[in-house]
Order: C-alpha cells, then structure tokens, then sequence
C-alpha cells in the first residue's frame, strides 16, 4: 500500500436539516435527534488515511461519513487513528500495528471503537494473527470499558478473493465474536465488486467516490452501534 504518514484526527459535525415543501404539497421526514456527544474512533490503514488515489483529508470515509451522521442527526466527535501499510500484525510505514493505533485513538468516553482492514495481514501466520487482534481489541476494551467494538473486515475490489483474505476475515470473525464486538464482512457482502469506478489507477485503493461509498455504508454500521 502506498506510504502515508499516520495521522490523528478529531471532527465534530453538527448538520441542520432542511425539509422542503412544494406547493400544496407537504412532506415530512422523521428523524431520530441525538443531541448527545458521540465520541467515535477509528482503527485502519490506507483504505481509512485515503492514498493519492483518493481520500485524503476530508475526503475520507471517516469525515464524510460524521457528515452523513451529521445529516441524520448523530452528533459525532471522532479520533482516527490509521497508517499505511499496518494491519494488526504487520507493521505500517511508521511501525505501527492495530494495537498500538488503538492506544492512540481510543479514550475513555468513546461510544464506539472502529476497527477496519486489513488486507496487509495477508500471510501473517493465523495464530499470530489471532493473537494480535485479540491484543488490538484488548486494548480498546481497557481504554473505554462502555465503548461498543464494531470489526470491519477488509474488502477485495474483486469477485476473485484469494484465499489469504478469507483466512484474514475468519480470523477477525473469530476474535470479535470472543469479544463481543460486531462483526461485518465486506467480502461477504461484495464491496467493490462490479464498481471499478469506485478503484483508483493502482486496482488496490479507493478513490475518492470509493470513499464516499465506505462512508455511506459505514455511517449506518456506526448509527446502529450507537442507538443500541
């Protein structure tokens, strides 16, 4: 993946929302407001810190997708903590694992913690994989006790899934079930697949309308984890 320094972020989004009326015609839509706080972090790699394919600064799914929470009135401060190349065994660019960006990211009032990736764990031994992810989610347990766990496995931009990603997907299912964190699966669930609008020049990193799709269908993931 593509070298990128790590970065911390926090934003906070509060969107108003505009209802317009034709005439003689009134329409409504319901809302649910949450007038709290959510403090939300993120764990990733170069899919969540954008690449010069796409998603950088606020173009990434993290911020587009506190907007889209903004829109449908979840009140989001979010800490984002992500390197290229880092997975939860394989160090990223700076040598950082999960572990050690989950440390960075996460505080004792999170709501919810967010992990997604990773693809670079591909021939990390299953075991040590395990462990490591088991480690990652420890931590984010110790530092925000009352925080939900949400595991976004990684996606493959393809129908063609090489084996390593599906060891990778097992292995997180696993750990998060142990956690009692939620586990989604994008390969499961195709994401990507079919869209290579949505896949920079270099076929592995979204651009930014790929960017846009991870937030519109993380910021429903996010929403769920919070109204629960």
């Amino acid at each position: 993946m593509s070298r990128l320094a790590t970065f911390l972020i926090g934003v906070s989004f509060l969107a108003g929302v505009a209802i317009a009326y034709p005439a003689q015609v009134r329409t409504y839509e319901t809302l649910t407001l949450d007038f709290r706080l959510n403090h939300v972090a993120v764990v990733g790699d170069s899919y969540t810190t954008g690449t010069n394919e796409g998603g950088l600064g606020s173009r990434s799914w993290p911020v587009r997708a506190w907007q889209v929470l903004g829109s449908r009135g979840s009140r989001i401060s979010g800490s984002v903590a992500a390197e290229g190349r880092a997975g939860y065994a394989t160090p990223g660019d700076h040598g950082s694992i999960f572990e050690d960006l989950t440390a960075r990211a996460v505080q004792p009032d999170d709501a919810l913690v967010v992990f997604f990736g990773s693809r670079n764990d591909q021939g990390v031994d299953p075991a040590t994989l395990t462990v490591k992810t088991n480690a990652a989610l420890d931590v984010a347990r110790q530092l925000a006790p009352a925080a939900r766990l949400l595991v976004i496995g990684p996606p493959w931009p393809t129908a063609d899934v090489p084996p390593s990603m599906f060891l990778i997907r097992d292995v997180l299912a696993g750990a998060a079930g142990a956690a009692g964190a939620t586990f989604i699966d994008p390969i499961a669930e195709h994401w990507f697949v079919g869209r290579p609008d949505l896949i920079g020049a270099d076929g592995v990193h979204p651009n930014d309308a790929g960017h846009q799709y991870m937030a519109d269908k993380i910021a429903p993931l996010i929403r769920t984890q919070l109204s629960t």
